[in-house]
């Protein structure tokens, strides 16, 4: 009987907003948002693609903090730039060019081009290859390359005055688990494993590989060290991911850590050279230009959000929203990496229960005082509609603003 008197009460909240007009959902918006503190600054632009319609906006030409709606950019150039069916590699090479005899006259490398989501499970699976070829020994050294990025491994010292609440591990072109390895504290008389990240990762990627050649009986002469693949050298292992599997991750679970790592990619692609911060932007900023999106008010310094530095506008990510919307080459997988509202990534937990669950597909943005939702909303009609709303508060929390801003998705179910 309590489940029965529940659900009527739902439906009957729902009943005044089926088929609102215009007038009536801004007039519901305008009362959602008069529950905000004073001091909240708001930035809200909602729009409907097809019909070109502005259904409200508040601020939209005002530069505010994106947090990791900053990601947007990063994954939608991306996908313009590469394709989802774009591979990111991690490569074993050989500069001897004869493996018919199972030796290796010459050193083994192993190489990253942006491969983020690399394992030790993927590295050892790659020495299985090479046994399974033949190699019985490598009579010169274990060399790991990253100069597919520079060496600038963390943000403090590609982003002037940055002082990053949110420490990452060294962002590098070659990754073997995030960066991370484990190490044993003995606390409380009790020894317990811990992540740490590492310091140098072509380093560690020798050494790892190293060990674990060894550890399959393949004889390694000469030590493990950093260095540069001759060109000539000839791939005899490779393990990839596709552009369009990794920015699901950096979207519906937004990670920093693989936002970064894809941030530098663009730079490597884009320049033909390296991947680094300043042809990252540079392609980032180029592509907003050429697609037409309002600008004014924008500045991205990173891949993740993370940075403070990064102001756009409501008014930019609608625009972003919107090309890629009519980008029939790149919207499904862009759509398809954004947190489903109720189902999973960071929206999870999110207005479930309500008929935004599943019908929503959005990015959020968390840093202490800001908060941030973007997507497209399907509502109860079948119109698509953008949302993008950014809420900088010294009051009442990140969770109520939340609450303020699922209030404001699910009242636009109503729009026709």
């Amino acid at each position: 009987m309590k489940i029965f008197k529940y659900l009527l009460f739902s439906l009957l909240l729902l009943v005044p907003l089926l088929g609102s007009s215009e007038e009536e959902i801004r007039n519901k918006i305008d009362l959602i948002l008069s529950k905000l503190p004073p001091t909240t600054k708001v930035g809200i632009l909602i729009y409907n693609p097809l019909t070109e319609d502005t259904i409200y906006s508040l601020n939209h030409t005002i530069s505010m903090i994106p947090a990791s709606n900053t990601k947007l950019f990063t994954t939608a150039t991306a996908l313009s730039l590469m394709g989802g069916d774009f591979i990111l590699y991690t490569k074993i090479l050989s500069d001897d060019n004869n493996l018919d005899d199972g030796v290796i006259d010459g050193n083994l490398y192993i190489k990253g081009y942006g491969n983020s989501l690399f394992t030790t499970g993927d590295l050892q699976k790659m020495v299985e290859e090479l046994k399974d070829i033949g190699i019985t020994k490598i009579n010169g050294k274990i060399i790991g390359d990253d100069s597919y990025f520079d060496n600038i491994y963390t943000r403090d010292d590609w982003i002037t005055d940055e002082v990053a609440n949110v420490k990452l591990p060294p962002i590098s072109a070659l990754v073997i688990d995030n960066n991370k390895k484990i190490i044993q504290k003995k606390r409380r008389g009790r020894l317990r494993n811990y992540y740490v990240n590492i310091d140098n990762p072509p380093l560690n990627a020798a050494m790892l590989l190293r060990d674990k050649l060894q550890e399959a009986g393949i004889d390694v002469a000469l030590n493990a060290e950093e260095g540069i693949t001759p060109e000539e050298a000839k791939s005899i292992s490779e393990k990839g991911v596709e552009l369009r599997e990794l920015i699901k991750s950096i979207n519906k679970e937004s990670d920093n850590f693989l936002a970064e790592c894809l941030f530098k990619t663009i730079g490597a692609v884009s320049s033909g050279k390296q991947g680094n911060a300043f042809y990252s932007t540079q392609t980032i900023l180029t592509y907003i230009s050429d697609n037409g999106i309002f600008s004014q008010g924008t500045a991205i310094v990173d891949g993740s959000g993370i940075s403070r530095f990064d102001h756009v506008t409501v008014g930019a990510i609608t625009g972003l929203l919107e090309k890629m919307y009519f980008d029939i080459a790149n919207f499904d997988d862009f759509y398809n990496s954004l947190s489903i509202a109720g189902v999973d990534g960071t929206l999870r937990r999110r207005m479930t229960g309500t008929f935004v669950e599943n019908n929503f597909r959005g990015k959020t943005g968390t840093l202490n005082g800001v908060s941030s939702i973007s997507g497209y909303l399907t509502s109860e009609n079948g119109d698509d509609l953008i949302i993008s709303i950014f809420f900088e508060f010294t009051r009442s929390g990140a969770k109520f603003h939340r609450n303020i801003q699922d209030d404001i998705i699910q009242t636009l179910c109503g729009w026709n």
